[in-house]
């Protein structure tokens, strides 16, 4: 690979692995690498981003979705000259929330007591499009994505979560071209925080 190419890293989110990706692995890898970061090791941003910034050498392109923007961040933060473009998709910036880190920790009770099956019943849904909540090729893949892990690796990825910073000062810095985006129907990460996001950070788009 030349030390010249940008190569483009995707970052799931929590219990998401490469599926998400598939159809951008497809199309963008005709014409650059591409790989997948697995966010499943650590629970917490600063290690997840230091092995993620091994998968390839020279500049790089970063879409990350979710947790997966947060990693990208702090990807941004370790390296900012090795980084040629950034894609926050579906996320948030701030840091956590009064009372978040109790939600969480059910979160992660109930994956343990119940299992993913029944964290995947109330977690998925406000993500998806409520017109495809009846699709059962989609929501099978999505339902089975969040079975292929495990109870700790929700804890791992949760850990991270709650103990995130807040972002303002990084992203403050940013000078490459980025994108911000976000599903219309996403219940969790919603249009208007994105724009927000977009008015009061001065970013160019791709």
């Amino acid at each position: 690979m030349s030390s010249n190419q940008s190569s483009l890293i995707l970052i799931p989110g929590v219990l998401s692995d490469k599926i998400v990706w598939e159809h951008a692995i497809e199309h963008f890898s005709k014409s650059m690498p591409v790989f997948v970061v697995d966010q499943t090791k650590h629970d917490n941003f600063t290690d997840m981003a230091v092995e993620a910034l091994t998968l390839a050498d020279g500049p790089l392109s970063i879409a990350g979705h979710s947790l997966g923007a947060r990693v990208m961040m702090e990807m941004y933060r370790q390296a900012p000259e090795r980084i040629d473009r950034l894609a926050f998709l579906d996320t948030r910036t701030l840091g956590v929330a009064e009372g978040e880190p109790a939600v969480r920790q059910t979160m992660i009770d109930l994956g343990f007591n119940e299992g993913l099956r029944t964290v995947a019943e109330g977690w998925l849904p406000p993500m998806v499009n409520p017109a495809r909540h009846d699709d059962s090729e989609l929501m099978g893949a999505l339902f089975a994505m969040v079975e292929r892990q495990t109870p700790q690796i929700l804890e791992r990825q949760l850990r991270a979560m709650m103990s995130r910073p807040d972002l303002e000062d990084v992203i403050k810095k940013i000078t490459c071209p980025t994108l911000i985006a976000v599903g219309r129907q996403d219940g969790f990460s919603t249009v208007a925080m994105h724009e927000e996001l977009a008015e009061k950070y001065p970013m160019q788009n791709w």
